[in-house]
């Protein structure tokens, strides 16, 4: 049974968070916290996103605050540092926050930053990764087919593990693996999946999926889209907290296979936690376990009362089109 609108705003605290530095154009990131029976979880939906795809992001905190997680493979999960658009110079700085990491997601294609910008940052994180190192790139569909192609043959010296959503559509992308099949770099998709309404279209055009638990619905959502996929999963967050983030890993412990180093190191981004101890990344890896968030936290951290109220009218209008 789904908890009732007043069940979930009972235990409601908003935060907003300070980041490290602007990250998918934002400096803050706010986040909405529930209290369920099986413990705390999290309800973050990005600002921009309408109602019926933040529906989605609620069932998952649902979910996870109300029933108990399916049974798990892992006790730990092997994270990628997460590069943002900063400049080559800035690499160190950023690789330093994710101790023991082996594998980086190097942002690419954001605006105001060129192409010579993306080669150099990539080759700075490639030359302190070693050749040992995997290097992933991330464009956010920013790239047409033409503009793909030839970012992908400038980058390819820096030996990529594989590039996440080059491109928006799935036709753009079957098109785009064909055109750099020489180059032998699998060809990833997050918003193809995440965010399309008809998201195994995009199954026979890539080689690599990336699965989210809340904005594919929940721990189990984001497991049955896998399965149906058939090709090798990354899990990955939504800039989420450590509360987000420990949804995340559990539905990476509970995939059969985790080839990929994961996404879920992305509290290193953030300046501030719920937690008194977040699952920041050590020698690699986040530990499987549910956080509970500080009260002298969420005292610390709360968003202003406009903010509380616009997320307390958002949590009533999407339970509502859940129920």
């Amino acid at each position: 049974m789904l908890p009732e609108t007043e069940d979930l705003l009972s235990t409601l605290r908003v935060v907003a968070l300070p980041m490290v530095t602007r990250f998918r154009g934002i400096t803050v990131r706010e986040a909405a916290l529930f209290e369920g029976p099986e413990g705390w979880t999290e309800f973050a939906p990005f600002p921009e996103y309408g109602d019926a795809e933040a529906v989605r992001w609620l069932a998952a905190a649902i979910e996870y605050g109300w029933s108990p997680t399916p049974a798990l493979h892992r006790t730990e999960i092997p994270v990628n540092a997460t590069v943002p658009a900063v400049p080559a110079d800035r690499v160190p700085e950023v690789l330093a926050r994710f101790p023991g990491c082996r594998t980086a997601k190097v942002k690419v294609a954001e605006p105001g930053s060129t192409l010579a910008d993306d080669v150099a940052r990539v080759r700075a994180v490639r030359a302190a990764l070693g050749a040992l190192g995997r290097v992933r790139i991330d464009a956010n569909a920013a790239w047409n087919v033409d503009e793909a192609e030839r970012a992908l043959r400038a980058l390819a010296p820096s030996d990529l593990e594989y590039v996440e959503q080059p491109c928006a559509s799935v036709p753009e992308l079957d098109e785009l693996r064909h055109r750099v099949k020489d180059l032998r770099i699998p060809i990833a998709a997050d918003e193809s999946i995440r965010r399309a309404e008809r998201p195994d279209a995009a199954a026979a055009a890539v080689d690599v999926v990336i699965v989210k638990a809340a904005p594919l619905g929940g721990i189990r959502a984001a497991l049955g889209m896998a399965q149906r996929f058939g090709r090798p999963a990354v899990v990955s967050s939504a800039l989420d907290t450590s509360v987000g983030l420990s949804m995340g890993a559990h539905l990476a412990a509970a995939l059969p296979r985790l080839p990929y180093d994961c996404g879920l190191g992305t509290a290193a981004l953030l300046a501030a936690d719920v937690v008194e101890e977040p699952l920041l990344p050590v020698d690699g890896a986040i530990p499987v376990r549910r956080v509970v968030p500080s009260a002298a936290l969420l005292d610390r951290w709360a968003a202003p009362a406009d903010r509380v109220a616009w997320w307390t009218d958002r949590v009533r209008r999407t339970r509502a089109l859940l129920a």
